[in-house]
C-alpha cells in the first residue's frame, strides 16, 4: 500500500472530527471529481471518449451548472448530446405498429441512455478503495483503530459498505469485533442526534421559549445525514482556501 496516496486522506478525513468519516471523504471526492470533469479533463481524449458514451447523472450536472464553470460544461454537454441522438435514432426504428410494439424494450433503451455517471463511477472507485485502506488501518495501526473507536460515528449506507467489505479483509474474530464497533458508533451517534431532534421539536413550545437549543438546531440536517449519509447542511470538509 502507497502510504501517502492511500492512507492519509483517510486519516485527515478521520481528524475531520465529521459526523461520518466516510461522507467526509464522499462529499470531498465529489467535489473534486466535478472540478476535475470541468477542467483540463474535459479536452482529455479517454475522458472524453467515456463522458460521451455515459453521460453525467441529475445531481453531478447541478453540481457541475452550480460550479459556474458554464464553457465547458456546454462542451461536455453538446458531445454527449450528439451520441444520444445517434441512439435515440436507433431506437426509434424499433417496430411500432401492431403486436410488434414492445414499450418495454423500447423503455429500457431510453432508461439506458440515462442510466450512467461518469462522475459517480469515478466516486464508486475512490470510495472502494478507501473503504478498504479504512479496514486495512483499523486492522494494522492501533492509534487508527483508537481514534477511530472515539471518532463520531457513521451514516448508514456507510456502515453497511464497510461491514460488507470486512468480510474479504478480516478474519471471523476481528470482523466479530469490527461489526460490533461499527454498530456501536452508528447507535450512539443515532442516539444523540435523535435526543438533540426530540429537544428541536420541544423548542416549539411556548414554555421552552427562553430554554436553549443546545445542540440541537441542526439536528435534522445530522439524523437525515446519519439515516441516509450526507445530503443537508455545511459540507462535511473544509474548502482549500484559494
Amino acid at each position: 500500500m502507497k502510504y501517502q496516496i492511500d492512507t492519509i486522506p483517510v486519516w485527515e478525513a478521520l481528524e475531520h472530527g465529521g459526523s461520518c468519516m466516510l461522507c467526509t471523504l464522499q462529499a470531498k471526492t465529489e467535489a473534486s471529481e466535478v472540478e476535475r470533469t470541468l477542467g483540463a479533463s474535459v479536452m482529455e481524449p479517454e475522458v472524453r471518449v467515456k463522458t460521451n458514451e455515459i453521460g453525467v447523472c441529475q445531481k453531478h450536472q447541478q453540481m457541475m451548472f452550480q460550479f459556474g464553470n458554464r464553457l465547458p460544461h456546454a462542451l461536455m454537454l453538446d458531445t454527449h448530446a450528439t451520441q444520444v441522438m445517434i441512439k435515440l435514432e436507433k431506437i426509434s426504428t424499433l417496430p411500432t405498429r401492431g403486436r410488434d410494439l414492445d414499450v418495454n424494450k423500447i423503455a429500457a433503451g431510453l432508461r439506458a441512455l440515462i442510466d450512467g455517471c461518469i462522475v459517480c463511477q469515478t466516486i464508486d472507485a475512490h470510495m472502494q478503495r478507501y473503504i478498504y485502506t479504512l479496514i486495512y488501518l483499523w486492522k494494522t495501526d492501533t492509534k487508527f483503530q483508537q481514534t477511530f473507536g472515539q471518532s463520531n460515528g457513521l451514516c448508514i449506507p456507510h456502515a453497511a459498505a464497510l461491514i460488507e467489505a470486512s468480510e474479504k479483509q478480516l478474519k471471523a474474530d476481528k470482523r466479530r469485533e469490527f461489526v460490533a464497533l461499527c454498530f456501536e458508533l452508528m447507535q450512539t451517534s443515532l442516539s444523540s442526534d435523535e435526543a438533540d431532534l426530540q429537544w428541536f421539536i420541544q423548542k416549539f413550545d411556548y414554555k421552552n421559549k427562553e430554554l436553549s437549543w443546545g445542540n440541537s438546531k441542526n439536528a435534522i440536517e445530522r439524523t437525515v445525514n446519519r439515516l441516509r449519509g450526507y445530503c443537508l447542511g455545511e459540507l462535511p470538509f473544509e474548502k482549500p482556501k484559494k
